[in-house]
């Protein structure tokens, strides 16, 4: 097992695999992962999964564990972390809330100055001078930048555009090294749809499995990779 590095695997499997062992799936549910497990594997007649099971030394209750597995993990996020997901998403909304917006930048304040008068003037539009002056990628997408989630942003970044009015082309402000002109172009606000609820889920899960490396003894965490 070291040789072909898989140590690493089985320690983190277990981990998982202890956490989901309480956790059981109904006998409907059991049947319709065994229905697409059989699918995926194409064991469509009772002698090819009879030969499979035998092959991997299987029972039919590990079969039923092994088809299970991602539902039975599933369950155990939604167990343990499901009720915490609205006042959890409220904590943390802005950081998921999306964000258009319009971005001029140049390393000379007297450049930024003249580019705002030629917009603010009608003389260029917005995009026209992004695609010639801009100095960064987004000179190649006529200064837009987004959809993009306010947490991923720099929260200075982020605090300056959250205090721009949609739709209004801002003079120009130093940022970093850069002087920005800004144009919000509109809000999105997050919403705890199931996608969101299956995001948040997945968060926890990761968080909690993060944890769970960090209690393993030095030694095992060597094996996981953890310590080089």
């Amino acid at each position: 097992m070291a040789s072909y590095n898989l140590i690493g695997q089985l320690l983190s499997k277990s981990i998982i695999e202890s956490a989901i062992a309480p956790i059981t799936c109904t006998q409907a549910e059991t049947s319709h992962a065994l229905k697409q497990f059989y699918q995926h594997w194409n064991l469509t007649t009772e002698q090819k999964i009879q030969d499979w099971c035998l092959r991997y030394c299987l029972t039919q209750e590990q079969l039923e564990l092994f088809a299970t597995r991602k539902l039975r993990v599933e369950k155990f996020k939604q167990i343990t972390w499901g009720h915490q997901l609205e006042s959890y998403f409220l904590k943390y909304k802005r950081n998921f809330d999306q964000v258009i917006y319009s971005l001029i930048r140049t390393e000379n304040r007297g450049t930024a100055n003249e580019l705002f008068f030629r917009i603010t003037e009608g003389e260029q539009s917005f995009a026209e001078l992004a695609r010639e002056y801009s100095q960064g990628t987004e000179a190649h997408t006529s200064g837009i930048i987004g959809p993009v989630e306010l947490g991923t942003i720099n929260p200075n970044f982020a605090q300056l555009l959250c205090t721009r009015q949609v739709g209004i082309v801002q003079p120009p402000v130093p940022f970093g090294e850069s002087w920005v002109i800004l144009r919000v172009e509109k809000f999105i606000t997050a919403q705890l749809d199931n996608f969101m609820r299956q995001r948040l889920l997945q968060k926890n899960f990761e968080t909690w499995f993060q944890q769970q490396l960090n209690q393993l003894s030095p030694e095992e965490k060597t094996w996981m990779g953890i310590i080089p």
